[in-house]
């Protein structure tokens, strides 16, 4: 978070200190009375200007003159006090004060008002962010993200529905760098893993926890502590997963795999999608509780198709700083007529392979040839990562070798009551290794007989 000047206007000792360990991080100067805090604010070097209503013991509204003074200095005010009736807040609203809190949980209302404030500051300058982050000349699409980045440095969760392809992992970044956190922005995507596989990349694991798990890992949680947590393709997740990352969302801590000891993490969630939610929660396969959990502030992005006066600009940002195209009127007709179905990830694509080739003059005939190309490459599924291929072929050998064990098992069962002899004198296994194997299984097996 930057760095801030901060005056607070507050006559009782206890409060001063009390306000000052809340805001360690920033330049704070104090102030007891009106006379004194009108001097400091005219001075003009203040961002942030903390008023307490009561200055004194007569008037219980004393500090109310101060805001149409920090107002003309262009300083953030906030009011702070014990007294909060409804008339005298919207006197402090109509006298141009910016934020105002009840006393007695400084920690949580520091906190927000800072927030608030980097992103009121953050999200003034919409013109570079909608040139430069996130290129859009739409107007429903600028509104729609303007109104989501007043809510960037809240821990309020994001939910942001689209087609593929739309942006809405560059959307999650964005609102990650304007909220002020600290931490990291950790994006994976629920759709490439299977259930076992997501919830060891979500949690972490212990050494040992698994066969071949010869080292622990920090999982997406831990990693994303005081940052971002963007979970893409949510819709895809299983009952069991969301479960279990409910339980981590509202409680903040969790159990990596094959540990007893749990781990905190403070991080807040954006979610992703391009399925219908409502449509998956009748189907049951999404929990309800858990949609309640992640979609605080729901953002829904427009498929490219729908916003063709943003394809020039977007092809302008991908060749920026590269090879120089000439686009025909004719060519520049069939990109703005074109449904775009791998929407702006296929232009994207698209703008590489025009890079790529052997003319900077592009004309309609150039741009049909590549159509089909770089939609099947805005199509094609990502690689997997080598641990998470060794994962998911340890379980899938595991699962196959538990199924064969079971089979023999039950055709000894039939032979007439083959008991534990047989059983491994057909696996040409040791007892260990069954035993094992029908724990997880959970069968049991007597020294007489096949259950």
């Amino acid at each position: 978070m930057q760095k801030l000047s901060i005056l607070v206007v507050e006559d009782d000792a206890l409060a001063r200190k009390n306000l000052k360990t809340h805001l360690i991080d920033h330049d704070v100067e104090f102030a007891q009375d009106v006379p004194s805090a009108r001097l400091k604010i005219e001075a003009g070097k203040h961002d942030i200007c903390f008023i307490d209503l009561q200055l004194g013991r007569d008037d219980v509204a004393s500090g109310l003159e101060l805001i149409p003074v920090a107002s003309s200095k262009g300083v953030y005010s906030v009011v702070m006090s014990g007294h909060h009736s409804e008339k005298v807040v919207e006197r402090a609203y109509t006298l141009g004060c910016n934020d105002f809190y009840a006393k007695g949980n400084e920690r949580s209302n520091v906190s927000a008002v800072l927030g608030r404030y980097i992103g009121r500051q953050r999200g003034g300058d919409e013109d570079r962010i909608f040139s430069e982050r996130f290129i859009t000349q739409d107007p429903a699409t600028r509104a729609s993200i303007a109104s989501a980045l007043k809510y960037a440095a809240s821990d309020l969760p994001v939910l942001i529905l689209g087609p593929s392809g739309t942006g809405k992992t560059s959307l999650a970044r964005l609102i990650h760098d304007q909220s002020g956190r600290v931490g990291e922005f950790v994006a994976i995507n629920c759709s490439a893993y299977t259930e076992d596989l997501l919830e060891a990349e979500l949690f972490g694991y212990r050494k040992g926890a698994f066969t071949g798990a010869a080292d622990g890992r920090k999982g997406k949680l831990l990693q994303a502590d005081g940052g971002t947590l963007f979970l893409d393709e949510i819709g895809s997740m299983s009952l069991k997963m969301q479960t279990k990352l409910l339980k981590a969302i509202e409680e903040k801590s969790f159990y990596p795999v094959g540990s007893d000891a749990p781990e905190r993490s403070d991080f807040r969630v954006i979610s992703a999608t391009l399925e219908d939610l409502q449509r998956l929660i009748k189907a049951g396969s999404l929990r309800f509780d858990f949609f309640q959990r992640i979609h605080g502030l729901t953002i829904q992005l427009a498929p490219l198709s729908r916003r063709s006066g943003d394809v020039m600009p977007l092809i302008a940002s991908f060749i920026k700083g590269g090879r120089r195209l000439s686009f025909t009127p004719e060519a520049k007709e069939l990109l703005l007529r074109r449904d775009w179905p791998g929407n702006v990830r296929e232009l994207k694509k698209l703008v590489e392979l025009l890079m790529a080739g052997p003319e900077g003059r592009v004309t309609p005939e150039t741009l049909r040839g590549l159509f089909a190309t770089a939609l099947a490459e805005e199509g094609r599924a990502s690689f997997v990562t080598e641990d998470q291929y060794r994962f998911a072929l340890r379980n899938g050998l595991n699962e196959a070798v538990n199924l064969f064990i079971d089979s023999v098992v039950a055709r000894n069962r039939g032979e007439n009551g083959g008991g534990i002899r047989s059983v491994l004198v057909d696996l040409k296994i040791s007892s260990r290794i069954l035993y094992a194997s029908l724990k997880r299984l959970k069968r049991q097996l007597s020294e007489g007989s096949v259950p």
